[in-house]
């Protein structure tokens, strides 16, 4: 819950109140980074379960179109949401160096989601590098003038 000031006022994990007043701004930062790796590490185990359920037909027999209807129903994903998970769920299968990357928490979902468009075996080392080493919105605009080139 939020309080007036913005700031969590009851923290549901620790049942503790203003816990995180009493950090410093590095301790704040160190927990806020720490909670996006495990993030990151998190959707892409969930990445793998959606794709291994995808690809032993999990989703069929109850009426379903795809998984990622499926996906819409179990899960609250709009359509385009899960058709783009899905899609990246499979495309890192032959992405080994950025699956290790983002399963380690080096990686956010904006960043692979970015690099599956343009990725493959032969420039997945070059592309990963990039992504480690600069932001989001760099690597989406580096993937656009990629997929622009190529065309």
């Amino acid at each position: 819950m939020l309080s007036s000031t913005g700031s969590c006022s009851h923290s549901p994990v620790t049942g503790q109140r203003n816990a995180s007043a009493a950090l410093s701004l590095e301790e704040l930062e160190q927990h806020i980074t720490e909670l996006a790796a495990n993030l990151y590490a998190g959707t892409y185990r969930w990445l793998c379960l959606l794709r291994e359920f995808d690809e032993r037909g999990g989703w069929h027999g109850w009426g379903i179109l795809s998984c990622a209807h499926w996906l819409n129903w179990k899960c609250g994903l709009s359509l385009c949401a899960a058709r783009e998970k899905l899609r990246v769920a499979h495309a890192l299968k032959d992405l080994p160096r950025v699956s290790e990357a983002f399963a380690s928490g080096q990686l956010s979902y904006s960043k692979v989601r970015a690099l599956t468009r343009v990725a493959d075996p032969k420039n997945e080392d070059v592309l990963l590098s990039v992504a480690l080493g600069g932001t989001a919105a760099h690597l989406e605009r580096l993937v656009h003038a990629y997929r622009r080139c190529k065309r």
